[in-house]
């Protein structure tokens, strides 16, 4: 068994219940925290096998459940900090924030439904260190019936808002009214599980800049066609007014263009 969290997981004294995939994501997420005094919190705790785990793959770090079940208290005696709430209340999580400020990786195995998913999320990402991870499992219930899906506003439809968030840190592209953009630097999808990667660091805008070498001029060729001006006579490009109603004209033949190319591929859609 070349896994270390899969071997882990069979050794726990504690009963648990893992995805098979889940392993290999854990591995590859993880990894880099094991030498590291970091606290990690993870929601939903059951039985307890999980926080077993995270003990032996995380030794030096301070390991925090939370569940709404008072009776998970009993795993306080096996050195674990356990918080009694419900992830879908935002005082809950104010009041958890206070006590504890400073946290690397929060992992989501709590109630899986739409509205404590994304309570958890907005809750929680803007007190997230930089470098830490939100880690939301079982995102797949966002296509179950019994969790009220479909709906547009399941946790993955929302999670795949955050793309869009994310790269409106390009200039100009456009602004949602509630944004984690200034938290999120990137987001991960695997089966079953998103990931959400906190550095305030590197979500500036993102700036176009150049490195002042030897300019060959080389033509852009990305279009085969040749996209004439409307004034092709310097006498008019003097005026403003007709260079921007050129700038216009060149931008909707392109994108026109474009959507016509485009139609060949709807069928990668479906």
């Amino acid at each position: 068994m070349n896994n270390i969290i899969k071997k882990y997981f069979y050794e726990s004294k504690s009963f648990s219940i893992k995805h098979e995939k889940y392993f290999n994501v854990y591995e590859k997420l993880l990894s880099r925290f094991r030498d590291k005094e970091i606290t990690l919190v993870e929601i939903g705790i059951h039985n307890g096998g999980s926080l077993h785990i995270w003990k032996k793959y995380l030794p030096k770090a301070k390991i925090i459940g939370i569940d709404i079940n008072e009776d998970c208290k009993r795993f306080e005696k096996d050195g674990f900090i356990i918080e009694i709430g419900n992830q879908n209340s935002q005082e809950f999580w104010e009041n958890f924030f206070i006590k504890h400020n400073n946290v690397d990786v929060i992992i989501d195995d709590g109630g899986h439904t739409n509205s404590q998913q994304i309570n958890t999320v907005v809750c929680c990402i803007p007190h997230l260190n930089n470098g830490g991870l939100l880690i939301t499992e079982d995102v797949n219930c966002s296509y179950m019936f019994e969790f009220g899906n479909p709906n547009k506003f399941s946790f993955i439809n929302f999670s795949k808002k955050i793309i869009d968030d994310i790269n409106f840190k390009f200039p100009n592209l456009g602004k949602f009214k509630y944004s984690l953009n200034d938290y999120i630097y990137s987001i991960q999808f695997f089966e079953s599980i998103v990931v959400f990667e906190i550095n305030r660091d590197l979500c500036h805008f993102n700036k176009i800049i150049t490195n002042d070498k030897e300019n060959y001029n080389i033509k852009d060729l990305r279009y085969n066609f040749k996209v004439s001006n409307l004034f092709e006579k310097q006498f008019f490009k003097k005026f403003k007014i007709l260079r921007k109603i050129n700038e216009i004209y060149r931008t909707f033949k392109i994108r026109n263009f474009n959507n016509k190319n485009l139609k060949k591929f709807k069928k990668y859609f479906k």
